[in-house]
């Protein structure tokens, strides 16, 4: 996700890297870095332009003596890097924010209109609320009312989610849908419902006859919340089609869906300046627990190749108990790490979405990715399923399984004997690794991606004191971090980033010494 935005900002950094100073050449070509990817991303033209005009008139002639003070108190100097960084996270979080993502409450019912044009995630995106507004309180009673009536096979898609969620879905043949959507309101009075959602129709384009059936259910109804759903996939005729509604409908935020598939992103950053109007939430994948409360920060962050800390936890906390999390790292930490571990973290890292969105929100870990790089969902499934074919002996001790046993597990998954023994060679890692940092919890310190958090805390006003203790490990007289061990891309439980191709060939380099010394000996 945002990767075409993403590495205009890396160039543009890495360009910066040694300078002492934002001159007016030296920022100018960091910018025209950025604005190739912004215009790339699908942000609007005007949009770009006004940005880039903010960060140049604030970087312009910052010198390397611009100060931050740590939690500490201490001051830092930052460099011309740092700064044009700091200034773009700055200026984001500026042009998609504030953050607003309440939703206005009405006795006795809470009225939602949910627009757009066809194909945009209307229906789907109205299942994902209901659930959200349902995760926040489980005393809400929500009710779904099918109003578009043209689309085939609309009123049963509702129907089905209806099921699906446990809520009421609210129909009548040979209504209209302003008459519908009024009588809907009574409904949901009678029923109990502290919420009702009308569905409406879209089209493929927008067209009189659409927009004058929204302005009339919006007239009979006077909805507290009328949300734009718009498909990120679309670009810039995402933005021309928020404008068009919002000027004929009293609009109070826009829902961005597929905002974790190839879109470029650019729909998330102009949005809000074109229209004046916030983005509530985001649509991060298909199933109906996948709508996030939009974050201008989290994004910003992200498109910065920062990461989203936040949005990580977040996601952590929804879907494992804390209690048991903690009961676990400890059994771990001792060294305690069986493979059926291994497969449950596995099982909830897919919970909590796709491995690209996940690997967007882990700090840094985007730079260490090859461009191009292609984060493979399937490896998860690939993994549980040779994990699937052992035996509980031997997912408790697998040093137990040898050649006979790796071949009856490999044809068990429809695997290779090979990948059998990648996928036990990367548990060995992980379990070494866990041990260690039992052994030391310092250890943390030294993981790829966490020194340089340290080093940018002060650029984002950071606090990162829960992570490394109360002390800063790199800190005067602190530890130094290291390199990461060999294979440690390929063992974390995030999927194989980088190619074993230096420990093949030290390897490979062992055995011709010892084949040598055979011979020597023969001799």
């Amino acid at each position: 996700m945002l990767e075409t935005i993403t590495k205009g900002f890396r160039a543009a950094r890495n360009r910066l890297h040694g300078k002492a100073e934002l001159t007016e050449e030296v920022i100018d070509e960091a910018l025209r870095d950025v604005r190739v990817s912004l215009l790339e991303g699908d942000v609007e033209f005007n949009v770009v332009k006004t940005f880039l005009g903010r960060v140049r008139d604030k970087g312009l002639g910052r010198v390397v003596d611009v100060e931050a003070k740590d939690k500490e108190g201490k001051l830092h100097k930052l460099g011309a890097g740092e700064r044009f960084i700091k200034i773009c996270y700055e200026e984001l979080e500026a042009l998609m924010g504030p953050v607003d993502t309440s939703i206005n409450i009405s006795k006795p019912v809470t009225k939602i209109m949910m627009v757009g044009l066809q194909g945009s995630g209307k229906t789907t995106t109205a299942g994902k609320l209901v659930h959200y507004l349902k995760s926040q309180n489980k005393k809400n009673r929500v009710m779904l009312v099918a109003a578009d009536i043209y689309r085939p096979a609309a009123v049963e898609q509702l129907k089905v989610l209806g099921e699906q969620l446990d809520v009421h879905v609210y129909s009548e043949e040979g209504v209209s849908p302003p008459e519908l959507c009024d009588r809907a309101i009574q409904k949901a009075k009678e029923r109990q419902c502290n919420y009702v959602i009308f569905d409406t129709a879209g089209r493929l384009t927008i067209d009189d006859a659409l927009m004058q059936e929204l302005v009339d259910i919006e007239q009979r109804t006077r909805p507290d919340n009328t949300f734009l759903v718009c498909d990120a996939m679309i670009g810039q005729d995402a933005v021309r089609t928020a404008a068009e509604f919002s000027k004929r409908l009293a609009l109070h935020g826009f829902i961005l869906t597929k905002l974790d598939g190839d879109a470029r992103g650019g729909a998330a950053l102009s949005i809000k300046e074109v229209t004046g109007k916030p983005v509530k939430f985001v649509g991060m994948g298909e199933t109906l627990d996948r709508l996030e409360e939009f974050r201008p920060a989290g994004l910003a962050s992200r498109i910065l190749g920062m990461g989203d800390v936040v949005g990580l936890v977040q996601d952590f906390e929804g879907v494992v108990d804390e209690e048991k999390a903690e009961q676990d790292a400890m059994r771990m930490m001792r060294g305690q790490f069986s493979l059926d571990d291994f497969v449950e973290q596995i099982r909830t890292l897919r919970k909590m979405g796709s491995l690209s969105d996940l690997v967007d929100k882990i700090p840094f870990f985007s730079d260490m990715v090859p461009e191009g790089t292609k984060v493979d969902d399937g490896e998860l499934v690939r993994v549980e399923a040779i994990v699937n074919s052992m035996t509980k002996q031997e997912r408790k001790n697998p040093g137990m399984i040898d050649v006979s046993r790796k071949r009856r597990i490999a044809a068990g998954s429809g695997r290779a004997p090979k990948d059998v023994d990648e996928l036990l060679g990367k548990f060995k890692m992980m379990k070494q690794m866990m041990s260690t940092l039992g052994q030391a919890p310092g250890m943390l310190a030294k993981l790829p991606g966490f020194k340089q958090m340290a080093q940018l805390r002060n650029v984002q006003g950071a606090d990162l004191s829960g992570l490394f203790g109360t002390a800063d490990p790199f800190g005067p007289g602190g530890m130094k971090p290291l390199a990461p061990p060999p294979g440690y891309y390929a063992t974390t439980s995030v999927g194989a980033v980088a190619s074993s191709r230096a420990s093949k060939q030290k390897r490979k380099k062992r055995k011709a010494q010892r084949s040598a010394r055979k011979k020597s000996r023969k001799r």
